[in-house]
């Protein structure tokens, strides 16, 4: 049985050429937006590897959807001092780490 490349393997190969063989060869008009494709590429790689069920699963054992759970937030269910609050703290916590490791994970860094 041959082995397929991944997803995250393709995009990876797909953005080295662009950024090593294609952006040289582009006149520097086209620069931006080069960089513009090679960063949605490096994007949509992290997004295949990021792994949202476990965040998933606490949200609908809290609240069943996001819709619910923020409407919950904004009726005040999970203020401080409320029984929940600490389960939904993390759950924004955990929400917020998985969205920024793959759209901006720069932010992550030091935390």
């Amino acid at each position: 049985m041959l082995e397929a490349p991944d997803a995250t393997d393709l995009l990876a190969t797909a953005r080295e050429a662009l950024l090593e063989k294609l952006l040289p060869a582009l006149p520097p008009a086209l620069h931006y937006e080069a960089r513009m494709a090679a960063n949605a590429i490096a994007i949509a790689s992290r997004a295949t590897a990021a792994d949202p069920a476990p965040a998933e699963a606490r949200l609908r054992t809290l609240a069943g959807d996001a819709a619910t759970f923020a409407a919950r937030i904004r009726a005040g269910e999970f203020r401080p001092g409320m029984p929940r609050h600490a389960e939904a703290a993390a759950l924004l916590a955990e929400m917020t780490r998985l969205r920024c490791s793959v759209s901006a994970p720069r932010a992550l860094r030091g935390t």
